[in-house]
């Protein structure tokens, strides 16, 4: 791959980071979608595959070239697997605040749950379109076992890792630094995943 670039179908400057991070390496330039002006598309979905589809079409077809897209969140045992699909737009709110507010709704949920029942796990599936009509998409899928803290901890990552404590580190995701939050988070095997079957594709 020699400088292949990709649009991202997010505006989330948090995934644009992370993913960002593991494809330099790889000579793949990662472009936000907001830099060819194409908005966020509705969300239509019932699950993280068909909305990373949604996402990765759209952007393909506003701007005709490549895209990648990341459909990710948080399930909670407890709670029947919410908020799913849903993490994102979890307390209804939009914007800067999105992040504080999903976070508070989710601690008020689990409010009387005890520590051994907070157990959840990030899912994230992560799609690949040639172009608008490309009929065999790449999909690659990561999942990230962990629970849920009682109180935000750590001012790394972004969304529900300050929440999201990691048994095998002793902290939450978001104390992690970047570089071994991306060697163990559902996004980073999700990528790892997409580019061990990438070559052929580019």
């Amino acid at each position: 791959m020699s400088n292949h670039k990709v649009i991202l179908a997010s505006g989330n400057a948090g995934k644009l980071r992370e993913l960002s991070a593991l494809l330099n390496e790889k000579d793949v330039d990662l472009i936000p979608q907001s830099e060819f002006k194409v908005s966020d598309v509705e969300e239509t979905g019932l699950s993280f595959v068909e909305n990373a589809l949604i996402k990765a079409r759209h952007a393909c077809a506003e701007t005709g070239m490549p895209a990648l897209a990341d459909d990710s969140g948080i399930e909670v045992d407890v709670l029947h697997g919410e908020p799913g699909i849903y993490s994102a737009r979890y307390a209804g709110v939009s914007g800067a605040t999105a992040d504080a507010a999903n976070n508070a709704k989710l601690l008020e949920e689990l409010e009387q749950i005890s520590e051994l029942q907070r157990t959840a796990r990030f899912q994230c599936v992560i799609a690949y379109l040639r172009h608008d009509k490309d009929p065999m998409p790449l999909i690659c899928q990561g999942t990230w076992e962990g629970r849920i803290l009682f109180a935000e901890s750590g001012d790394n990552g972004f969304g529900y890792d300050p929440l999201f404590y990691v048994p095998t580190h002793g902290c939450s995701s978001a104390e992690l630094d970047a570089e071994v939050k991306n060697s163990l988070s559902h996004r980073g095997q999700a990528l790892r995943a997409l580019l061990a079957c990438w070559n052929s594709r580019l």
